[in-house]
């Protein structure tokens, strides 16, 4: 009852159109209103605070949701669903001063639920990161949760613009548009990309240097990052498919298309990893926009870490490329089929309030 009286109290000082009836509890956001936003999601915490709690929905139609110098806004209830009304037209955007520059210091959203849903929206970290120094760490979504589902989202920023911090999270992304330059799709866990467009930006204002897409740091889990059926688009500075973070980073590109195959880095992968050279990187499949398969027969990298240097095979066989499945990768989970319900719960609550 306690619980229940503070939520109502708290619903009484926020202005956000909300439902509880039975099927259908959500909080409609007001169009382009970043405190209306915020109202929301602070009101979710208090609603389904227990891990356990139904589904709730925050709705949020089109319009930029502006969260000026904000950083680090916390998702701290549980089975949350965030649904946009349209992946380009609901844009939630901060934009930390450069002071601020850092991996842990500059989220737009710091995801601590469990069960997470995210759909048809952007995330915009808009840290100036052509004039941040020698880093430019710009978050757009850090993920101290479990089990989050992204579909049709799109993240933009340059160093860092994913990070799924927790060890042994698991999360999965499908038709959903990520872009960065270096180390942008980064952390610890088994994650799952699933039918991604990857955009690499320019490293440099004048499109020199070379970028990284991902920079895993794999210790407890088994599978790491797992890109499966993606697409990279890349117009300007070179770029490999991943280097090691630290621990034993595992990472792995099944039929993969290259929109501009020759700015992929020979080696394929960066060889200096961070801290560790226990690297478990993999590629099978990769063609050009036209199928041609531009995989090569074997490609050989020595990752060289803190404690010494170690030599592997990058190209997979059939049989090893065949392992790296969502039911193997996630046995006791399946966010597609989760991911069709709330998005069929998704679409009827959007026909009646988008």
């Amino acid at each position: 009852m306690r619980k229940l009286l503070s939520t109502i109290l708290l619903f009484c000082l926020l202005a956000v159109p909300i439902s509880l009836s039975a099927g259908k509890r959500y909080i409609l956001v007001k169009a382009g209103d970043a405190e209306s936003l915020l109202d929301a999601i602070n009101l979710a915490a208090v609603m389904n605070a227990d891990t356990l709690s139904e589904r709730l929905f925050i709705l949020i139609p089109n319009g930029f949701y502006d969260l000026g110098e904000e950083v680090l806004t916390p998702i701290l209830g549980h089975n949350v669903a965030l649904v946009g009304q349209s992946m380009e037209g609901t844009v939630i955007r901060n934009c930390p001063p450069v002071e601020k520059e850092g991996i842990g210091t500059t989220a737009v959203l710091l995801n601590r639920g469990w069960n997470t849903y995210v759909q048809d929206l952007t995330l915009k970290n808009d840290l100036d990161y052509y004039h941040s120094g020698a880093a430019g760490r710009a978050v757009c979504w850090q993920d101290k949760g479990h089990r989050t589902i992204f579909k049709r989202v799109r993240m933009l920023s340059y160093q860092d613009t994913y990070y799924s911090y927790s060890e042994e999270c698991q999360h999965y992304f499908e038709d959903s548009e990520i872009h960065g330059t270096i180390d942008f799709i980064c952390g610890a866990g088994d994650v799952y990309f699933n039918h991604c467009l990857i955009v690499t930006e320019k490293r440099q204002l004048d499109g020199s240097g070379c970028n990284v897409i991902a920079a895993p740091r794999t210790s407890t889990t088994e599978w790491g990052y797992v890109f499966r059926d993606c697409t990279i688009r890349n117009d300007a500075s070179l770029f490999h498919f991943a280097r090691g973070w630290h621990t034993h980073p595992r990472c792995c590109w099944i039929n993969t298309v290259l929109e501009n195959p020759e700015k992929l880095e020979k080696g394929r992968f960066e060889a200096q990893s961070i801290r560790s050279e226990m690297c478990d990187f993999g590629e099978y499949g990769t063609v050009d926009a036209q199928g041609r398969s531009l995989t090569p027969a074997s490609n050989m990298v020595t990752f060289r870490g803190k404690e010494g240097t170690r030599t592997v095979q990058t190209i997979l066989s059939a049989d090893s490329a065949a392992r790296f499945t969502l039911r193997n990768v996630f046995p006791d989970w399946q966010p597609d089929k989760i991911m069709r319900q709330l998005q069929k719960q998704s679409l009827r609550l959007a026909h009646k309030l988008f």
